[in-house]
């Protein structure tokens, strides 16, 4: 059984994948944070951006510093359920069907260009995302345990691609946005070392059990009453903005308290304070919120304001 880590090695641990995640690909802090804290909370992220700016690399360079079984799916229009989980295929040696396990049983599985795929497909995913298992012919198997699907999705304006629902853009913990690097950071890029040499020499920070441990750890994290009370104020303030159809449910709260509490357990503290609120309210709430029709949602810029208007507790 993995043992409850110190805050003080989660806080190390976190120090040391950075510079595994860092040495591979250009990622700003401000997406490798979010990122981080959704692994060790137990939740799924969604990461957006142009093909071509390292999403692979980093959820390679993730899957050798966890040091966990990492899978790729790349999700096309005629991918079906079966090419995902599996499928049942007769065995002639034993005499009966045997289940063969699609790319989904892994501890990390990179699913490339979510939003290019059937409505059937994806569903199939969500599910497997929401339960930890998949049903086959009647029979449920287990998927890995960590468990963590970390997803990318293009530009909606690009060919081929389909708007992801309401329901299904719930079940991500974080959404990230992985955009072109800074001019300085993409010309060292040009003359530095090749990616796949810095992810060879990547060396394992924690194992799988280690980072069920952090999980553990995580959900023990204290919030006091005040600051789950300013979580409440944000949210409810969200429900009855004049430019939101839909502001941020229960679950969109709790999922950023989950957040925040990963983030104070990866800073060496055992309680939530509201820095790492505000730090994860867009990663968080950004996708969960959701214009009126004819109106055009700048999200981020929406909760820094409302962040700024409410007293923060001390």
């Amino acid at each position: 059984m993995p043992t409850t880590p110190r805050t003080a090695d989660a806080a190390a641990a976190r120090i040391a994948i950075h510079k595994n995640v860092t040495d591979v690909v250009v990622v700003p802090d401000s997406a490798l944070e979010p990122l981080l804290c959704a692994m060790v909370a137990g939740g799924h992220v969604l990461v957006e951006g142009v093909p071509g700016t390292g999403k692979t690399l980093l959820a390679r360079a993730l899957a050798k510093s966890v040091n966990c079984e990492f899978r790729r799916i790349q999700f096309t229009n005629d991918l079906m359920p079966s090419d995902v989980v599996g499928t049942a295929v007769w065995r002639q040696d034993l005499g009966r069907f045997s289940f063969v396990r699609g790319p989904l049983f892994a501890n990390l599985v990179l699913a490339d260009e979510i939003n290019r795929t059937s409505p059937r497909t994806l569903s199939c995913l969500l599910e497997a995302m929401e339960s930890g298992h998949v049903s086959v012919e009647g029979r449920r198997f287990e998927l890995g345990k960590p468990f963590t699907v970390l997803a990318t999705r293009n530009p909606i304006e690009f060919h081929g691609t389909y708007p992801m629902p309401e329901a299904a853009l719930d079940r991500f913990l974080v959404c990230i946005e992985l955009g072109y690097p800074a001019a300085d950071e993409e010309i060292a890029l040009y003359g530095g070392r090749d990616s796949e040499q810095a992810l060879a020499e990547c060396a394992p920070v924690i194992d799988c059990d280690d980072l069920i441990a952090l999980r553990e750890a995580a959900a023990n994290v204290r919030v006091a009453p005040r600051v789950a009370e300013y979580v409440y104020q944000v949210v409810a303030v969200t429900r009855g903005h004049a430019e939101l159809a839909l502001g941020a449910s229960p679950r969109a709260a709790l999922s950023w308290l989950a957040a925040a509490r990963a983030r104070a357990l990866l800073h060496g503290r055992d309680y939530v304070v509201p820095d790492d609120l505000k730090a994860l309210a867009v990663p968080t709430l950004g996708h969960r919120l959701f214009a009126r029709e004819g109106t055009r949602l700048d999200s981020a810029e929406l909760l820094r304001g409302i962040l700024g208007s409410i007293e923060v507790p001390l």
